[in-house]
């Protein structure tokens, strides 16, 4: 049996996710097929990030094992052409010791969030940002954005169907940077909630538009409330773009 680790790209928009769910197609079950249909094995792929429906990836990591022994050469056009033309990628693969886990191993995660902010619709970007009419202050934003680094309790943040155990989080790094009309967000931690990084999106935009001053931005987190949450962000501008083991 040997395990493999696999840096993969796609397009989230045609998703229900990357976990394999019963009432759509996930990323996850793209890959097992693609794995299966030339190896005849019936694999797990456990991936390092469960993004949800409409999130992209630029550098996901997953796992999966394999008895059959095939060329390491041959792992990777096999599975890439086998995926046939839905919007996944796997852009490297290496064998890896059986001991390793994409999910658990993974010492901090890097989420990129993208807007668009202009008055002109989005065409290339379409599905790929989030676009915004309204001029965005970006100098308030990152104001904001200064009150969410560190450890804090981001029960506002937390969707009401998150899993995990404690909604205490330790932002290590935050970044917004603007190109012309093009707003990135970056935000790193070891790990996040389900829909954190939407959610804190949704907020740092209501102090960029003026909705909120400071004082409702960090009311807002110290309160500990979802309902004291803005409206998330939506899936379309969020990509997983860094794991580091």
């Amino acid at each position: 049996m040997q395990r493999y680790k696999i840096k993969i790209e796609y397009e989230g928009t045609p998703f229900v996710g990357w976990q394999f769910q019963k009432n759509g197609q996930s990323i996850q079950e793209v890959l097992q097929k693609a794995i299966f249909n030339f190896s005849k094995e019936k694999v797990v792929v456990i991936g390092a990030g469960r993004t949800d429906s409409g999130v992209h990836a630029l550098a996901q990591v997953a796992h999966f094992d394999l008895k059959k022994k095939i060329k390491i050469k041959s792992l990777l056009p096999a599975i890439n052409q086998n995926i046939a033309n839905k919007p996944v990628t796997v852009l490297k693969i290496n064998k890896a010791n059986k001991k390793f886990h994409a999910r658990f191993d993974a010492k901090k995660r890097t989420y990129q969030y993208t807007i668009v902010n202009r008055q002109s619709p989005l065409t290339l970007q379409k599905n790929k940002a989030w676009h915004i009419r309204k001029k965005l202050d970006v100098k308030a934003m990152k104001k904001g954005t200064k009150l969410l680094l560190g450890t804090h309790d981001f029960s506002t943040f937390r969707a009401s169907s998150c899993g995990a155990k404690s909604p205490i989080k330790t932002m290590e790094k935050i970044s917004i940077k603007k190109n012309k009309d093009k707003i990135t967000l970056k935000f790193t931690s070891k790990s996040f909630l389900q829909q954190q990084v939407r959610s804190m999106v949704g907020c740092i935009k209501y102090l960029g538009e003026g909705k909120w001053n400071l004082d409702t931005f960090k009311n807002s987190l110290e309160s500990k409330n979802r309902a004291k949450c803005a409206p998330p962000a939506p899936a379309c501008g969020l990509y997983l773009a860094k794991i580091k083991y």
